[in-house]
Order: structure tokens, then C-alpha cells, then sequence
């Protein structure tokens, strides 16, 4: 592949990614494809020796930050002409308040979604709690109270030990679970913001 081919095929699978971010990129690589050359390689080399062009296109659109590609995604492809402008304005209380609700529900299903995990946390170190300070108090009653009362509180404790154990593991995964929707949905929001084409040569 030629560099002019390598820098179509780029751009076309850059599509949808702003323009001064696609340019940048695309110059940076030319740079790096000049540099290999002038060591001794050659252009199908240079080209070749970059790595996958497809990786590079996925790690170019991992890179640009969501910010920029929502403000590549409402700037006007136009000039707005008077009338659009005092529509804007006058519509500003509902579409402003629209954009603020979006984004308050945004970070409340966050918020929630953390919270249900730190409940879950909370409960499997209220049933250790319960294990451990039960188990205390029971051998602590069948040496004052009763063998009974105490053998009783004992068997309770070691069956809310058993259950936090079982909370652990479902905690933890929820854990998990939570991170992993956390960590996704940029690239998620990315991906809905870009469309993924390819422009032949």
C-alpha cells in the first residue's frame, strides 16, 4: 500500500471524527512514513511497518475525546440566518432545559448504579459483622448465661458468616459488572457520535 493509499483508506475510516482531529493524525503518520523512508525503506515498506491500518483507526477514534466529537456533532454545517438565531433564543428555556435534564439523568443512572453497589457492599459487611460479633457473644453466653442461649447465637452467627461469604462473590461481580458498564460507555457514546466507513482506492 502507498502512503497516498494508506492516507485515503484512513481518512475514509476516519469519517465522522472532526476534520482538524482526522488532518492531525493523518499528517502525523505521513511524518512517520517520510521518517522510515528516509532510513532506507521503502514506501510499500514504511507503510507496511506502521502495523494494521484497521488498529490505527480504532486507536485514533479511541483517542479523540467525547467533547470533541459532541461538538463536532452540533456545530452548524451553515451560517444560521436571522430568523434560526431568534428561534434559538426564543426556544433556549425549553431546549436548554431539555440538555440539562438529559444530562441530570445521565449521572443520576450513574449514581444509581454506584449506589446499588455500595448497598450491596454494605450488607455483605453488616453479615460478617453479625458473624463475627455473634460468634463472640455466643461463646462469651455459654461461659456466664447458658450453654443453650449461647450454642443458639453460635449456630445464627456461623449461618450469617456462610451468607456473606456468598455475598462476597455476588458483590464482587456486581462490582465488576458496574465497572465494566462504567468503562464502556464512552466508547459506546463514541460510537454512536461516529459512523465507521471506508473509503475505497
Amino acid at each position: 500500500m502507498t502512503k497516498r493509499e494508506f492516507t485515503v483508506r484512513l481518512g475514509g475510516m476516519l469519517s465522522g471524527l472532526p476534520k482538524r482531529d482526522i488532518d492531525e493524525r493523518i499528517s502525523f503518520y505521513c511524518e512517520m512514513i517520510d521518517d522510515k523512508i528516509e532510513d532506507g525503506m521503502s514506501e510499500e515498506e514504511a507503510v507496511a511497518n506502521l502495523g494494521s491500518i484497521e488498529d490505527i483507526a480504532a486507536e485514533i477514534r479511541e483517542g479523540v475525546p467525547l467533547v470533541n466529537l459532541v461538538k463536532e456533532k452540533i456545530k452548524p454545517k451553515r451560517g444560521l440566518a436571522a430568523w434560526e438565531i431568534v428561534l434559538l433564543v426564543l426556544g433556549s428555556p425549553i431546549w436548554l432545559s431539555l440538555i440539562v435534564a438529559a444530562v441530570a439523568v445521565v449521572f443520576s443512572l450513574y449514581a444509581v448504579l454506584w449506589s446499588a453497589v455500595l448497598s450491596l457492599w454494605a450488607v455483605f459487611v453488616s453479615l460478617a459483622a453479625v458473624g463475627v460479633a455473634g460468634t463472640i457473644a455466643g461463646v462469651i453466653l455459654i461461659f456466664t448465661d447458658g450453654v443453650l442461649t449461647g450454642l443458639v447465637l453460635i449456630s445464627g452467627s456461623l449461618v450469617s458468616a456462610g451468607i456473606s461469604i456468598l455475598a462476597f462473590y455476588g458483590c464482587r461481580a456486581a462490582s465488576v459488572g458496574a465497572f465494566y458498564l462504567t468503562k464502556n460507555s464512552v466508547p459506546l457514546a463514541k460510537r454512536m457520535l461516529t459512523k465507521k466507513g471506508e473509503v475505497n482506492v
